[in-house]
């Protein structure tokens, strides 16, 4: 058999849209402070754009404070100006070498806007796992014309990524779910 179709590559490649999902959703910030929430930042130093972690260490001092000990001082005002520009909603203050992020608490317009959010990282993960599906879909067809499996192999193997594809949007749809709970409450 070719390499047109790889079950576990596009199970592989469904799994990693999953993980991209959770990575996003520990990123989105409930009420409390998760050294996790600055995951999406990265920061342009040095001339190329790194994750934040890369620059200085972060610590949560406080449950509603977050506190990144920036390593090189020259890098101190790139770093709040990336925090402050990530679009996660947080006012960075500078402090020395360290930069003090305080997590405000959560208002009801600000967790129906994550939770919007969340509804959109989820519909990223869902349409990449549908070009997952797709792909497969297209292997077995190109092995099917080429009379590398028979008709009834490919339709076996297509109703086994279908049902591939339905448990991982299931997964999706159940995280996105959890996520808008931990979300909502106050």
């Amino acid at each position: 058999m070719s390499g047109a179709f790889d079950k576990k590559d596009l199970k592989r490649r469904m799994d990693g849209a999953v993980d991209a999902l959770k990575h996003e959703f520990s990123g989105l910030r409930t009420g409390r402070a998760s050294a996790s929430l600055l995951d999406p930042v990265t920061v342009t130093v040095y001339g190329s754009s790194m994750p934040i972690n890369q620059v200085g260490s972060i610590t949560v001092p406080e449950p509603r404070m977050l506190a990144v000990q920036v390593w090189d001082q020259n890098n101190v005002g790139a770093v709040e100006k990336a925090i402050r520009n990530a679009g996660i909603g947080l006012n960075p203050m500078i402090d020395g070498q360290t930069i003090r992020v305080p997590v405000p608490e959560l208002n009801e317009e600000r967790r129906k806007e994550l939770t919007k959010v969340a509804g959109k990282y989820a519909e990223q993960a869902r349409i990449a796992v549908r070009n997952v599906r797709r792909d497969g879909m297209e292997g077995l067809k190109k092995l099917e014309k080429d009379g590398e499996i028979g008709e009834d192999d490919a339709k076996r193997r297509a109703d086994e990524v279908q049902k591939m594809t339905d448990s991982t949007i299931k997964e999706i749809d159940s995280l996105l779910e959890a996520k808008e709970k931990e979300i909502m409450q106050v």
